[in-house]
């Protein structure tokens, strides 16, 4: 996966690639297929399934009867299955009369795998494998599970799936691996009455006559197990049309109307991927399905045809959401219904390329929201996104965007910021680098050339050199076969006959590693003077680049490239002094630089609050906004040293409050989306910095809501309340637990719940922890208030989380746990927490999977040395500046 540097790290991936790759071999093909857990004596091609859950036992019953070609001959059947009970197994010839009598059925459960072993070898052929078993319903989102929610009409109860990465294993015995593609006949038996929801239209349904209906699904397109789905309870379907498309939403009953707007943003975004992609969304129907409830691990799932999501990414509450909330469901939509290609109908062979899943739908998530709600200008945000990556990317422990996974765990680890930010701001950088157009042709192509087949990385960027003469590959396998930051330093910037000449040379970025040896890239990099034009060059070690116009130069202009510039001081001196003139998009590339720069040691910490400083009142909002997050970042270093965070704090309101005074509490007529937002943004960041009046005010709208409706807009509710918990005394966190309790619409008493984690206050953070353990909040909002204790009182989390071991595993999705416990740990800033958390990783997560708990330890150790190395930096500062 690239050229002349690419070739030995290309032979290193290969070697790890195959240490469970295997060869098939049928009498007509041979089928070469990468990492396997499974043999590849034996392939699915079609599964016939039939489910009888019983949610009062939290068990269901299951029969399939799988189509399979032996493809050489072996005398045991291996495939995967968990938590799965077999009553009976047999094994027919589609064609003849041959019997191989009963199996011995074996379960390893450490495999997760079930084998049938025969008394004498399976000839070549085609079979059908009929298993009768039964199986578990989780209370967390892992396989069939159910969600249990209060509504006005009293308690329900609602059966869903999620299967990504591993878990259809829960739900079918079967091949349950991406490269198992393969079609599925779905039939359910559900109480009559309730609504049966599948990837599929219903084909059938028999009302069985004992309160039962059979529902019998339509064939679905040949998929990958982790795709399928399933759900049934009382629920509200509404739907539209788009190109020949049923869209439909389905919710519980009631809410229908609050998923109107994801309603109608999925027919304008299906209509414009169907022409993006020039392959038209191949199946009958397209549902989007809310649940109440949450999950540590996703928010929302792409199983084809029938997305998943939780009611907090998905409904629009007209008491209490927000813009930032509205933005957010598109954005989830616009991503979910991207993987319906990129993902469901071409999937990526195995889990070492699952950005090309979800890095790309991320991108055109973001390109999409761009497009159709250019008032948003959520180009901006395309900075947060680059350094959310970048900061995970820094450290030791990061990881090439096409990664090695082995083991479920692995999979589970590699939905990360570096697949999903890193692999999207690599995309977009190769975008800007071929231009819009080729880069949709090459897409174009890859999707007509792998239409519900499998691929790797390379497939895409073979296809992109079909459209285009540029080194694509070379760029894309520097990006993503190795990991790390490339830094540009700007070592000089010679003006001479109205042109300036930058001397550019390229290292890496390192939170940990300073003395490190730099990997090398190819990089796209993009230079403009103030009013100038954009000049380009691909800086391999390092390049003289000729830029029009002289004065103030910005590398990276327009941000759209993955890596970090250093300027010399004499070129930063002149940025700077020009800040306010940046375009927006530069002054936010040029701040989180420049923070994460002085974070580090490369320039003096203080040079970002030179530019906080410089900042103008009408700066963009969400100039503002990261400035906000910067001031509160650094809020969190200072947290516990007294008179230093009360200097600091008295800098920070004294910054941020007079933007939030010019834009009020209240909202305006025709302002802008980003001021909606900033309001919000400003709101809580000085709830959180301490801000007496803004506390105050909170404080006084909570306690008038029951009087003056006005107090409490929908779009601040959350804010206030949000402000308010943070600040409780015991009588209001007393008054805040009583409405958790009575509320009857899931999603606001979610939110409360989280809320009630949220106290700066130690003794009522024991409280909420304490309440997390019983069953009062619901089976999946507990381990997210454990989370939410986590933000403000690491240890506190942590220590109660690892004491409270065995319950709090039961609170946690299983595909998360490895991460969940070490991540509560983050935000310390004591010393002794790196032993904790690796005493904790050494004791409960294996070997190949502590990746996350190591990413945890090098983050503990790079915020204590900011503490300790930094802020004396910042303290300084404050003293001849505040």
């Amino acid at each position: 996966m690239r050229t002349i540097l690419f070739s030995a790290i290309t032979v290193a991936l290969i070697g790890a690639l195959t240490s469970g790759a295997a060869i098939a071999q049928s009498a007509a093909t041979t089928e070469i297929i990468g990492t396997t857990q499974l043999p590849r004596s034996v392939r699915p091609t079609h599964y016939d399934v039939a489910v009888t859950p019983h949610v009062d036992t939290l068990s269901f019953d299951g029969k399939v009867t799988v189509a399979i070609d032996v493809l050489r001959p072996t005398a045991s059947i291996t495939l995967n299955a968990i938590d799965l009970k077999f009553s009976s197994v047999s094994l027919a010839p589609v064609s003849g009369q041959a019997s191989f009598g009963t199996p011995k059925v074996s379960v390893d459960s450490n495999a997760q795998t079930a084998t049938f072993t025969f008394a004498k070898p399976l000839p070549v052929g085609s079979y059908r494998l009929t298993m009768d078993y039964t199986g578990k319903i989780d209370t967390q989102a892992n396989g069939l599970f159910v969600i249990d929610y209060d509504t006005k009409a009293g308690h329900k109860r609602a059966l869903y799936t999620q299967f990504e990465n591993s878990d259809a294993r829960r739900f079918i015995p079967s091949w349950d691996e991406p490269a198992y593609k393969a079609t599925f006949d779905l039939t359910a038996t559900v109480p009559t009455g309730q609504m049966a929801v599948s990837n599929m239209p219903a084909a059938q349904k028999t009302d069985l006559g004992n309160g039962l209906t059979r529902v019998h699904f339509q064939p679905s397109p040949k998929m990958s197990t982790y795709l399928l789905f399933f759900g049934a309870g009382d629920f509200d379907r509404v739907t539209t049309n788009s190109d020949g498309t049923e869209i439909g939403v389905v919710t519980q009953k009631g809410l229908s109307s609050q998923a109107s707007f994801a309603l109608d943003s999925a027919k304008t975004i299906l209509h414009e991927y169907n022409d993006y992609f020039g392959t038209p969304y191949p199946l009958p129907k397209l549902d989007n399905i809310a649940s109440p409830g949450s999950s540590q691990f996703f928010a929302a799932m792409e199983n084809w045809g029938a997305i998943f999501t939780f009611e907090y990414a998905m409904l629009l509450d007209p008491s209490i959401s927000t813009q930032a909330d509205k933005e957010g469901v598109f954005g989830d939509e616009a991503h979910e219904m991207a993987h319906q290609w990129f993902g469901d109908l071409v999937t990526m062979r195995w889990w070492d390329d699952l950005w090309l899943n979800e890095g790309f739908a991320s991108w055109m998530a973001t390109r999409t929201t761009e497009k159709l709600h250019p008032e948003w200008n959520v180009q901006l945000y395309t900075v947060d996104i680059r350094e959310a990556a970048m900061s995970l990317d820094a450290v030791a422990t990061s990881h090439p965007v096409v990664q090695h996974v082995e083991t479920v765990e692995q999979a589970n680890q590699a939905f990360d910021a570096i697949t999903y930010s890193k692999g999207e701001s690599v995309i977009r950088m190769l975008e800007n680098y071929v231009g819009a157009d080729t880069w949709r042709d090459g897409v174009r192509r890859y999707i007509k050339d792998h239409a519900y087949g499998n691929t790797v990385s390379d497939d895409l960027w073979h296809a992109m050199e079909t459209v285009t003469d540029k080194p694509v590959t070379t760029i894309a396998h520097d990006f993503t076969v190795q990991a790390g930051v490339p830094l540009i330093r700007v070592a000089s910037a010679t003006c001479h006959n109205g042109s300036t000449t930058l001397a550019l040379t390229q290292g890496q970025f390192s939170k940990d590693r300073p003395d490190m040896t730099p990997l090398k890239w190819h990089v796209p990099v993009i230079a403009q003077s103030l009013g100038g034009t954009p000049t380009r060059t691909l800086v391999n070690g390092q390049a003289s680049l000729v830029v029009p116009g002289c004065g103030t130069v910005v590398v990276n202009a327009g941000q759209s490239g993955y890596y970090r510039t250093l300027y010399a001081p004499a070129a930063f001196a002149s940025i700077s002094g020009n800040y306010a003139k940046l375009a927006p998009i530069d002054q936010l590339g040029v701040m989180d630089d420049t923070w994460a720069l002085g974070m580090t040691g490369l320039q003096p910490a203080s040079l970002v609050l030179d530019l906080i400083k410089a900042t103008p009142s009408d700066a963009d909002p969400v100039l503002w906004d990261n400035i906000a997050s910067t001031l509160s970042a650094l809020n969190d270093y200072y947290r516990g040293t007294g008179a230093r965070e009360a200097q600091f704090r008295a800098f920070a309101i004294g910054r941020l409050e007079p933007e939030f005074n010019r834009i009020g509490w209240d909202p305006k007529a025709g302002e802008a989306a980003t001021v909606a937002i900033l309001r919000n943004d400003l709101i809580g960041a000085l709830g959180n910095l301490g801000d007496d009046n803004i506390i105050k005010e909170a404080r006084r709208r909570f306690a008038a809501q029951a009087t003056d409706p006005s107090a409490m807009p929908a779009s601040l509710r959350k804010t206030i309340v949000a402000v308010v918990a943070h600040n409780a005394d015991a009588a209001t966190w007393d008054q805040l637990h009583a409405q958790a309790k009575s509320e009857q619409t899931p999603l606001i008493k979610d939110q409360l719940y989280a809320m009630l984690s949220a106290s700066k206050d130690e003794a009522l953070a024991q409280h909420a922890l304490d309440l997390a353990l019983t069953d009062e909040p619901g089976a999946t909002n507990s381990a997210n208030m454990i989370s939410t204790v986590a933000q403000h009182h690491p240890e506190l989390a942590f220590g109660f989380a690892v004491a409270h071991r065995e319950q709090v595993d039961k609170l946690v999705d299983s595909t998360s746990r490895s991460q969940y416990y070490p991540f509560l740990a983050n935000a310390s800033l004591e010393p002794a927490t790196v032993g904790k958390v690796q005493a904790y990783s050494q004791a409960h997560i294996a070997p190949t999977s502590r990746r996350d708990a190591n990413t945890v330890i090098a983050n503990l150790q790079y915020r204590m040395g900011v503490r300790k190395n930094r802020l004396p930096e910042i303290d300084t500062w404050l003293k001849k500046n505040a």
